[in-house]
C-alpha cells in the first residue's frame, strides 16, 4: 500500500512536529503506523467505518465579528466523538465476534477510534469510504469529508470479506482543483496529498504545547481551537449533508464563541465546561496561548486589559502571547487579511470533478 509506504519518509522529514505518539516504534524499530503488523502482528484485515459530524453551523470561512473566534466543527459537540464512534464500533466488533464464536473460529479484534497505531484515511481509500484528497482527507462523494473515521483490526483474512478482486478503490475526484491548497494561511499543504502537520493550524492550536512561532501567530487569524478552512473551501463539502445525530449536534456558544469569554474562563471553568469534550486536549493553557493570538489579531483596543491580566499570569506561555498580543494591538497590526478563496469555480478544475453549485 503506496500510503503506508510513504508513512516513514514523511515522519523523518519533519512532517510530524512533537505529535510523538505518531513516531512510536516497534522493537524491531519500524514505525507502528507503517503498516499493520509493525504493531499487531496477528493483523490480517481492517474493517473501516464513516460516520458524519457535519453540524448545521456557519463554515470558518464565512463573514465574523472580529470579537469571535474559531473552533473545528468536529469539537462543536460537547459529547466525546471517540465514545459516540467507538459505541457503534463496538457493535459491529461483538456481532463479529458472537458470529465467529458459534462457528468454533477464535479470532482476534481491536477497536480503535483515532487511538490505534492505524493509519485509518489509507485503509479508508481501500475500503472504498473516499478517495484521498489533495489536503489529505478522506473525501466522499456523498458526505464530503466531513466525517470520523473507525477501524475494526481484525486476524481474519481478507477474503473472509469480500473477493479480492473486488476490491472497489474510489476514484480521486479532485481534478485540478486546488482550493484547499491556496486557502491554507500557512502553506501546511506542500504538494498535493501531502501535510506538513507541524505548520497546519490544527496543529499549532490542539498538539502544540508551548510556544507558537512568531511568524506563524498572524496566519493563525482568529482560530482558538482547529482549522477548517481547506475542508470549508471544498467543491466537495459545498452540499455535504448535515448530521442527524442528535450527541453530534452544535453547542450553540461554541460555534464562533466570543474571545472575552473565552480568555475569562478560570481553569475549573474550563475543566467543567469542555470535560469530555475534543477541546480539553488542547489544555487550559494552550486554549488561553491560542485566544491570547486571536485577540491580538483582532486589533482591538478593549482586549488590552484582558491581555493585561494574562500578561501577568504566571504561566509563562499564557503571558509571553499574552505581551505579543498586547504589541499587535497596540502596533495597529490587524494581522493578515484572508483573501476570497471561494470563487464559483475551482479554477481550471474539470465540472465533471466537482460538484454543481
Amino acid at each position: 500500500m503506496r500510503e503506508l509506504q510513504q508513512f516513514a519518509p514523511w515522519v523523518e522529514s519533519g512532517y510530524a512536529g512533537e505529535m510523538e505518539y505518531l513516531k512510536r516504534r516497534n522493537e524491531r524499530g519500524e514505525y507502528k503506523r507503517s503498516s499493520l503488523q509493525a504493531a499487531l502482528p496477528w493483523a490480517e484485515s481492517v474493517i473501516v467505518a464513516a460516520m458524519n459530524y457535519n453540524p448545521p453551523a456557519v463554515k470558518s470561512t464565512d463573514r465574523a465579528l472580529p470579537t469571535q473566534g474559531w473552533i473545528s466543527r468536529y469539537a462543536l459537540s460537547p459529547a466525546d466523538y471517540h465514545e459516540i464512534v467507538l459505541r457503534a464500533l463496538k457493535h459491529v466488533e461483538s456481532a463479529l465476534l458472537e458470529h465467529f464464536t458459534a462457528a468454533n473460529r477464535q479470532i482476534e479484534t481491536r477497536a480503535y477510534v483515532d487511538t490505534g497505531p492505524v493509519l485509518e484515511r489509507a485503509y479508508a481509500k481501500y475500503a472504498g469510504i473516499g478517495w484521498i484528497g489533495k489536503n489529505t482527507c478522506i473525501i466522499n462523494q456523498e458526505l464530503g469529508s466531513w466525517i470520523f473515521l473507525g477501524v475494526i483490526v481484525t486476524s481474519l483474512p481478507y477474503s473472509e470479506f469480500v473477493p479480492e478482486q473486488n476490491l472497489a478503490v474510489a476514484p480521486d475526484r479532485c481534478g485540478s482543483c486546488t482550493r484547499c491548497i491556496d486557502a491554507c494561511p500557512t502553506q501546511a499543504i506542500v504538494a498535493p496529498g501531502q501535510l506538513d502537520a507541524s505548520r497546519c493550524i490544527a496543529y499549532f492550536t490542539i498538539e502544540k504545547r508551548g510556544t507558537i512561532p512568531e511568524e506563524m501567530r498572524e496566519r493563525i487569524g482568529r482560530h482558538v481551537f482547529g482549522c477548517d478552512i481547506c475542508q470549508d473551501v471544498c467543491p466537495w463539502n459545498r452540499k455535504a449533508p448535515v448530521t442527524a445525530n442528535p450527541a453530534l449536534q452544535p453547542d450553540s456558544s461554541l460555534v464562533n464563541p466570543d474571545l472575552g469569554e473565552l480568555a475569562q474562563l478560570s481553569v475549573e471553568d474550563f475543566r467543567r465546561r469542555f470535560r469530555g469534550s475534543p477541546i480539553s486536549r488542547a489544555k487550559y493553557s494552550g486554549l488561553l496561548r491560542n485566544v491570547a493570538i486571536a485577540m491580538g489579531n483582532s486589533g482591538r483596543d478593549e482586549y488590552v486589559p484582558m491581555l493585561d491580566e494574562m500578561a501577568a499570569s504566571p504561566d509563562g506561555v499564557v503571558a509571553e502571547h499574552a505581551r505579543w498580543a498586547i504589541e499587535q494591538i497596540c502596533r495597529g497590526k490587524v494581522g493578515t487579511p484572508r483573501r476570497s478563496v471561494l470563487p464559483d469555480q475551482p479554477s481550471g478544475a474539470p465540472k465533471s470533478e466537482a460538484p454543481a453549485s
